[in-house]
């Protein structure tokens, strides 16, 4: 292949960044389209942070934990994951292909007085940019991408010497096509229809053999389930349907 054809290669799905864009205005509305999102964060949250602090020696009690640690959102939409992370003192860059989705966390972004790099940016031409971070927030993001395996090798070449990158998404199982699509989008609304495809939900394997090609490790798998009763999630070793994984590049020498 020609390094002229491999230029030209994407991972960006242009039906997924228009539907995404269309619905830009709700993100930080806790009951609209994104509501799944916003209960579902504060366990991406704890767990990022117990595994930042551990992995960088940092105390998961101070305001400013994240101080002096560079992170990239990227897929960051308006910003849900960005904002805490700034919060905690990261310097944070939170890339979308999304214009709307940008422009929607920059005014969200001033409101709460924040510092964000924001940039309608795609994970490749960071990456070609010579981009690095300490910590790559990959979240519920692959499974709406055009190229997993290149978008995979893109976010890892940032992740610096003794770094880490987070990787949630939607396993590709009869389980999940019953709970994460038929459940959420037809049954109960949470979602608009058409958010999940069945056919781009990645099963863990897809991500892990990307990235180990990439020289990094997993550190750790983790599961996400949703209990009804409680209207919760919480952290499980059921990984049918939501998960979560940890990969850490070695430290250098």
């Amino acid at each position: 292949m020609s390094g002229k054809a491999q230029e030209t290669k994407s991972t960006i799905d242009s039906e997924e960044v228009a539907r995404f864009s269309a619905m830009a205005e709700e993100w930080w509305d806790p009951t609209g389209k994104f509501k799944p999102l916003h209960k579902f964060n504060p366990v991406r949250l704890s767990y990022i942070k117990k595994e930042v602090c551990r992995q960088f020696g940092r105390d998961p009690n101070a305001a400013d934990a994240f101080k002096g640690l560079r992170f990239l959102d990227i897929g960051c939409g308006g910003g849900l994951l960005s904002e805490p992370m700034a919060r905690l003192g990261a310097e944070v860059v939170g890339a979308d292909p999304s214009e709307t989705n940008i422009e929607i966390a920059k005014l969200h972004m001033k409101s709460s007085g924040l510092e964000i790099d924001y940039r309608a940016e795609t994970a490749e031409a960071l990456a070609a940019a010579g981009e690095t971070f300490d910590v790559v927030l990959n979240m519920e993001v692959v499974e709406h991408v055009a190229d997993v395996p290149l978008f995979l090798e893109a976010t890892s070449s940032m992740v610096r010497p003794g770094g880490m990158m987070f990787v949630a998404t939607i396993n590709r199982t009869l389980k999940a096509y019953a709970l994460a699509i038929v459940g959420a989008e037809y049954v109960l609304r949470w979602l608009p229809k058409g958010t999940h495809s069945y056919e781009k939900l990645v099963r863990p394997s897809e991500i892990e053999q990307p990235l180990e090609a990439a020289g990094m490790t997993i550190a750790d798998r983790s599961g996400v389930s949703y209990n009804p009763i409680t209207d919760t999630w919480a952290q499980s070793r059921d990984m049918d349907v939501n998960y979560m994984l940890l990969a850490e590049r070695a430290k250098a020498g």
